[in-house]
This record gives C-alpha cells, sequence and structure tokens, in this order.
C-alpha cells in the first residue's frame, strides 16, 4: 500500500499530461505509429509507463520496465523539455536517468532481478499483477528482443503463421509440378524414365527444403542474437522470472532498469535499452 507521501505524489505522476493538446500529432499518436499498437493499447501503455516512473522513485534497489513501457520511456526521453524539466523537475523532484546495458551475464542477472522487483513493487503499491499484454514474463521480456527499425514504406512485414502458410504453400505447389512433370515424362518416353525423374526431382525437392532450415538466417536466431546485439551466447546465467524458475539463455542486449543508488535521485537514475 501507498504511504500519504506515495499518494502525492502517484497523483502527479498520474495527471501528468504527455500529449500537447496543440499538436497535431500527438505524443500518444507517435508512440502507436511507431510501434505499430492500437490506440487503446498505447493509452494503457502510457498509463504504465507512469507507474513504472513512480516505482523507479521508490525502489532502493532497482526496477526493470517490460519493453512496451520502455517505448514510452524512450520516447519521452526525446521531448527534452517535457522529460527533463516539466516532468522530472517540476514534477518527480528528481532525475530518472536512462542507463543502458554494459552487456555480458552479471548485467543480465542484475537486470533480471531489477525485474523481477519491479512485478513485487507493482502488486504491492498498486494491489495487483501488472497486465500481462504489457509486462511479459521474464523469459519473454529478455528473449523477444531481436527488433529492428524498418521502413514499411519499402518493406512489408509478414508474421511468422504468414511465413509458414507460405512455404507450405510452395511445398504443396512443388509437389503437383513434380508429379504432373513426372505423370509427362511417363507418358511420352515410357517407364525407363520414369524412376529416374522422380528419384532427382525428390533430391532437389529434399535439398531445397533442407537449404531453407538450415542456412545463415537459421544458425543467427541459434546463436539468440541479432546483428550488433550484445548478447553473451547460449549460457546459463538465468533469468530466474518472477517465481517462474526460467534459465538459459543469458542474452542482456534487451535488459535495461534502475541502478540501485539512482532510483532515489541521488546516483545514475533509471536506466532502459
Amino acid at each position: 500500500m501507498m504511504t500519504e507521501a506515495e499518494q502525492i505524489l502517484w497523483k502527479k505522476i498520474a495527471g501528468f499530461k504527455l500529449d500537447d493538446e496543440q499538436s497535431s500529432f500527438t505524443f500518444t499518436a507517435r508512440l502507436a505509429r511507431e510501434n505499430g499498437w492500437s490506440g487503446a493499447y498505447t493509452i494503457r501503455v502510457v498509463e504504465e509507463y507512469k507507474k513504472f516512473i513512480f516505482l523507479c522513485c521508490l525502489s532502493p534497489s532497482g526496477v526493470t520496465p517490460s519493453d512496451a513501457v520502455d517505448q514510452a520511456w524512450h520516447l519521452h526521453l526525446t521531448y527534452t523539455k517535457s522529460y527533463w524539466v516539466d516532468f522530472c523537475r517540476d514534477t518527480l523532484g528528481q532525475e530518472i536517468h536512462h542507463n543502458p546495458t554494459k552487456g555480458g551475464n552479471a548485467e543480465a542477472e542484475k537486470f533480471d532481478g531489477y525485474y523481477t522487483q519491479s512485478f513485487k513493487l507493482y502488486e504491492d503499491k498498486f494491489g495487483t499483477q501488472p497486465p500481462a499484454d504489457i509486462w511479459l514474463d521474464n523469459e519473454q521480456r529478455f528473449s523477444d528482443i531481436d527488433f529492428q527499425r524498418v521502413n514499411i514504406r519499402r518493406f512489408k512485414l509478414i508474421k511468422p503463421w504468414m511465413l509458414t502458410a507460405l512455404k507450405i504453400s510452395a511445398y504443396v505447389l512443388f509437389a503437383v509440378v513434380l508429379i504432373i512433370i513426372v505423370l509427362i515424362i511417363y507418358e511420352f518416353n515410357g517407364q525407363n524414365y520414369f524412376m529416374p525423374a522422380l528419384v532427382l526431382f525428390a533430391v532437389i525437392g529434399l535439398a531445397t527444403i533442407d537449404h531453407n532450415q538450415t542456412g545463415p538466417h537459421k544458425k543467427q536466431q541459434d546463436s539468440g542474437c541479432g546483428e550488433g546485439g550484445s548478447c553473451s551466447g547460449d549460457s546459463d546465467s538465468g533469468h530466474s522470472g518472477h517465481g517462474d524458475g526460467h534459465g538459459g539463455h543469458g542474452c542482456s542486449s534487451g535488459c535495461s532498469g534502475c541502478s540501485g543508488s539512482g532510483c532515489s535521485g541521488c546516483g545514475g537514475g533509471c536506466g532502459g535499452d
């Protein structure tokens, strides 16, 4: 539960306006566009961002935002006057800094612990668990992080299930074409060429499928890193989760959170991706 002083602080943070009513392209609209979110979901993320900053002001050890919350934080930092003057100085009364991870197993474990602490402090102060569609569990938070900036006017995004459907369709089409070609060979050249042709096309088909599944992109995914990522490999440094016992990947390119001294406003401040 909140103390009287915490209630006053939370009321000030909750009432802080991120959207400029005079702007035709607001903070919320920009956040929704940059992340491909619906308006309703974006409004909820902004609310969770404010809750995270509130927790950041209270935590004696450190807290870490979810990725969605971190995106709101990233964007707010670009509105320099709104963030540093209107929010930090005039609303919070302290500076909340954004410190990226330095990478490595120690950082991965540290920020995993901060993320777990975020859930505990959130439940203690707000009396409920954070929404699961915004605050993913530890395992997802620190593994589902292979993001890249994409110009959607030049590239079309394909969801995994769509890619799977396209692959299945291609395999079915290949099988149909193979059958037709073999039947034509059989019809015009007799049985002498039937079996060799069948074996040849089967080998070509299998080789194509094998290449798609073991090519460079697949190998890169197995390492757990995208280009430029800051991963330590498939170590067992372990993201323990908040009671879930997950572990194994040790990847820290997406880890973010507050430094132990900074959340009180006297040290490095809070950090993020």
